[in-house]
């Protein structure tokens, strides 16, 4: 029978016994749930990046490459430091991944044999004004993404799509420049 590795805190003392996880029991393994749907789309999602290396069914074209957008503002780009505005789109872009961890895409551009060669754009608007514009426009077009909104001071910094066929979304970008 497997053990479950709980961290000794005296606040969580008897947690694990009201939140233990469920098992299942095939043949000699135990597996639980959540690690065996992760497992079966992890399968899924590799089963279908081989398929497209071996050139197997469909070819995927540069237009159907998974990507994810990450949008700054220009101006936090010329008044912060370079660093910390680097670090408010990586919180986007990890958020926007984590909120739809189990959505397809998402599984395909965080596939181990993707690991190595995702695919990002980054690209910057003017403003506050346009951030909070474009998020609006995501949102009114069913495009899943993350606004980034700095605390305590409640500032909207950049946002992030989760990862999405660039054909599927790329027209919500065309007027945005590449960040330089």
């Amino acid at each position: 029978m497997a053990s479950i590795l709980m961290p000794s805190c005296p606040l969580t003392k008897n947690l694990h016994l009201l939140t233990r996880p469920t098992r299942i029991t095939r043949g000699s393994t135990t597996v639980f749930p959540r690690a065996a749907a992760r497992m079966e789309s992890s399968a899924a999602a590799k089963a279908t990046a081989d398929s497209a290396s071996t050139g197997e069914g469909t070819e995927i074209s540069a237009a159907d490459t998974v990507v994810q957008y990450v949008v700054l503002r220009r101006d936090l780009i010329d008044t912060w430091p370079l660093g910390s505005v680097v670090t408010q789109g990586c919180h986007a872009s990890v958020a926007a991944v984590w909120l739809h961890k189990d959505d397809a895409d998402t599984l395909l551009y965080c596939s181990p044999s993707n690991l190595d060669s995702m695919h990002k754009v980054t690209l910057e608007v003017k403003g506050e004004a346009q951030i909070l514009n474009l998020s609006e426009k995501l949102k009114a077009g069913g495009i899943a993404h993350k606004l980034w909104i700095e605390q305590p001071e409640n500032i909207p910094t950049c946002l992030a799509t989760k990862p999405y066929p660039k054909s599927s979304v790329s027209t919500f970008f065309r007027k945005l420049k590449l960040c330089k």
